[in-house]
């Protein structure tokens, strides 16, 4: 399955540069890799853009609001959307005002990574990383440990 990053912005501090890289590198051995960064702008604007990157790709944004999932259940929703024959699955990182209400309610999913707010450039590479380590674990290997 093809996973399409979309992400206002980019890393922009050392360690979010080097933890984006090696895990986006990682993942790429898993997983064909897409990764689109948008111009910051405002919330409609970025999420018009965002919506527009994503094209027909199912898109799981990243948000406050959304579903907190395990490592485990992350792995296991991305298996099932390649089972229903999702080709690619598109994951959203608004800009520092968040994800507007329209790209909210055409998002296939809300995910939050954590109850905490998290620096762009730290969700960024937590992004990364929890989408490596899904891939460790449907492929049954012991990273995740």
């Amino acid at each position: 399955m093809r996973l399409h990053l979309i992400t206002v912005g980019e890393p922009r501090l050392a360690y979010a540069r080097a933890g984006w890289q090696e895990y986006t590198a990682r993942l790429g051995r898993y997983h064909k890799l897409k990764i689109t960064h948008l111009p910051g702008s405002t919330p409609q604007k970025e999420g018009e853009a965002m919506l527009k990157a994503a094209g027909r790709a199912p898109l799981v944004a990243l948000d406050p609001r959304g579903q907190a999932w395990s490592s485990e259940e992350l792995s296991a929703y991305i298996e099932k959307q390649g089972v229903q024959s999702v080709g690619e699955l598109a994951f959203g990182i608004g800009g520092p005002d968040g994800h507007s209400d329209e790209l909210r309610a055409e998002a296939r999913a809300l995910w939050s990574l954590s109850h905490l707010t998290l620096p762009h450039d730290l969700a960024m590479v937590v992004l990364a990383e929890a989408l490596y380590r899904s891939a460790t674990i449907s492929a049954g290997e012991p990273y995740h440990r």
